[in-house]
């Protein structure tokens, strides 16, 4: 199963959560952010932890851009990582 590196690109979070810039590494636990916004990234994160590719632009990638679902104060990016050389 592979990892997802969950990488937040901007942050107004009115929870302190996630600050632009903190990277996360998703193996069985969820990374410390408020539930609303693991809640919205869950279903992408466990798709690619099991090998899926998704609906990225105008293609398929390993990859994912979310928004908080607080008007979206926060973005995140996440992207697949191979555990054999950790990209």
């Amino acid at each position: 199963m592979s990892k997802v590196k969950i990488t937040v690109i901007s942050s107004k979070c009115r929870g302190g959560y996630c600050k632009a810039g903190d990277e996360f590494i998703v193996d069985d636990l969820c990374p410390p952010m408020c539930h609303e916004m693991w809640n919205e990234i869950y279903p992408m994160v466990y798709a690619l932890k099991n090998g899926a590719m998704l609906d990225y632009g105008t293609g398929r990638a390993k990859c994912f851009d979310a928004k908080c679902p607080d008007g979206g104060r926060v973005i995140v990016h996440g992207e697949a990582i191979d555990e054999t050389d950790g990209k």
